[in-house]
């Protein structure tokens, strides 16, 4: 199991509805998008902070490992603002406003990923994907989505032991040697993965499969004060912004 399903299974906030977080994150996720970055983007990152490592119990540490590669995708993503292919000065030029659409996309990006891992982290997949039926989605793209996230583990798992056998069998020493493992990483765990399917689909069939993957789904309610705080912070966070743009440059 990854460590971000790990932490979402063990989260504070575990029984609570996923529509009550789904609000809450996605809330958060939607203010950093069309709120000026600065300071909204900015308030928002705060606040998803301090939703996350406070009431949500988040370790700093899981936080940051999980939220590296957004921010890396986020860093890759302004860099190349920065600069402007073509014109008088050169084939490959600073822009002129590189730096402030940089900074603003960087503010905007990271602090909406803050806001989706606040979802991920408190609220497993395994809770989601049965109630989206409820909300409109087929049936059988429910069901592949469960099934392809449940055997996912499986692989990795597969992937993971591969890995330690080629290691301990000298399959890293140099670089042809590592080359040559990963080819046959590759290939082990692609007939792995069709093995793993060929018995999912015998044993579904064995007990009756009829088209409908029928799962427990926890029991939780939706409460209105959860919500209703959660709009409170949404809406504090807009008229903050709106009055800060006002008195800061």
């Amino acid at each position: 199991m990854l460590p971000i399903d790990a932490a979402a299974h063990s989260s504070r906030w575990r029984r609570r509805h996923p529509c009550e977080k789904a609000v809450l994150g996605f809330g958060l996720t939607l203010c950093a998008v069309s709120l000026p970055p600065w300071p909204g983007a900015v308030l928002v990152a705060a606040a998803a902070l301090a939703v996350l490592l406070g009431p949500a119990g988040v370790a700093p540490r899981r936080l940051w490992r999980a939220w590296r590669v957004p921010l890396g995708f986020c860093v890759t993503g302004a860099v190349p603002l920065l600069f402007q292919v073509g014109g008088a000065d050169g084939w490959v030029t600073p822009a002129p406003d590189g730096p402030v659409q940089a900074g603003n996309l960087l503010l905007r990006t990271s602090a909406a990923s803050l806001g989706v891992l606040l979802f991920a982290f408190t609220t497993p997949v395994s809770d989601v994907l049965p109630r989206l039926v409820r909300a409109g989605v087929p049936a059988p793209v429910v069901d592949v989505a469960l099934v392809m996230y449940r055997i996912s583990f499986l692989l990795l798992d597969s992937v993971a032991r591969i890995r330690q056998a080629q290691a301990a069998r000298l399959g890293l020493t140099g670089r042809a040697a590592a080359w040559r493992s990963l080819a046959g990483l590759g290939s082990t765990a692609f007939v792995r993965a069709f093995d793993r399917a060929a018995r999912l689909q015998s044993g579904l069939a064995g007990r009756g499969y009829d088209g409908t993957l029928r799962v427990l789904v926890p029991p939780a309610t939706v409460d209105r004060r959860f919500l209703g705080a959660s709009g409170a912070l949404l809406a504090g966070l807009v008229a903050l912004t709106l009055v800060l743009e006002r008195f800061l440059p």
